[in-house]
């Protein structure tokens, strides 16, 4: 999950940082420091922040293989969509 998938998930879901802080069980300024990038997170913190999110049914799109396909992306699961 990169920084900008982390920040398109809580808007989709309409989340404020301090929900997916309490969510993940991290503090608050560990979600905003990633989200804003260029600071190593551990492995274990986006772990935690990628399975609350995918536990409130975020659903996280890869970068397309080849050109013109999109860059990675979020969105919320739909019912029909498992």
């Amino acid at each position: 999950m990169t920084p900008a998938q982390c920040r398109m998930a809580r808007a989709a879901l309409e989340w404020n940082a301090s929900q997916l802080a309490a969510s993940a069980g991290v503090g608050v300024a560990t979600v905003n420091r990633f989200e804003r990038g260029g600071v190593v997170t551990t492995e274990e913190t986006v772990t935690k922040l990628r399975a609350a999110l995918e536990g409130a049914g975020v659903e996280f799109i890869p970068e397309g293989p080849y050109q013109g396909e999109g860059g990675p992306g979020a969105r919320v699961r739909t019912r029909g969509d498992g």
